[in-house]
């Protein structure tokens, strides 16, 4: 799979090994992210964005983050980050304080029923994870393939520019 391919037709092309590859990895993801995203909203009542901000936030230690970083750490453009955590914070998942830093800023923090509900989720979570995403995977190789999507997504992290 390492050597330069020469596409000249539509054929080589939807059969070349790399994009094979790829498209296999896209596709399990997009079918992981549905049957386990499904799984958040029916048994918990968030999406699995809502469930990653509520990781996200639960790994800032209670200071809160302000909402630059959360979109920062999701890709997401600050006006859709903002209208992610209105929506949690209607939910009651989230609170926004005061920036102890910057007297203009806003901070936005877990509350206790989001502390909940991440706990619950992360349960929930972890065991589709074990049952959908490393169930199928030969055992010698799960720690290795593990190490690997870590490598993929901070590289491919690395080549995004950060936002302004």
């Amino acid at each position: 799979m390492d050597e330069q391919s020469e596409i000249s037709s539509a054929a080589e092309a939807a059969n070349d090994p790399l994009v094979l590859a790829f498209g296999r990895l896209q596709g399990a993801a997009n079918r992981l992210g549905y049957i386990l995203g499904r799984a958040l909203e029916q048994e918990c009542g968030i999406t699995h964005l809502m469930f990653e901000v509520l990781l996200i936030l639960g790994r800032s230690k209670g200071a809160g983050l302000s909402m630059r970083a959360i979109a920062q750490e999701q890709v997401l453009t600050t006006g859709g980050a903002t209208r992610l955590v209105d929506r949690m914070e209607a939910a009651g998942l989230v609170e926004r304080v005061e920036d102890p830093d910057d007297r203009r800023g806003k901070l936005v923090r877990l509350t206790a029923l989001g502390e909940e509900t991440s706990v619950r989720a992360a349960r929930l979570h972890v065991e589709n994870i074990r049952r959908y995403f490393l169930a199928p995977l030969p055992a010698e190789d799960r720690e290795r393939f593990a190490d690997n999507l870590r490598t993929l997504s901070h590289s491919a992290r690395d080549v995004l520019p950060r936002l302004p």
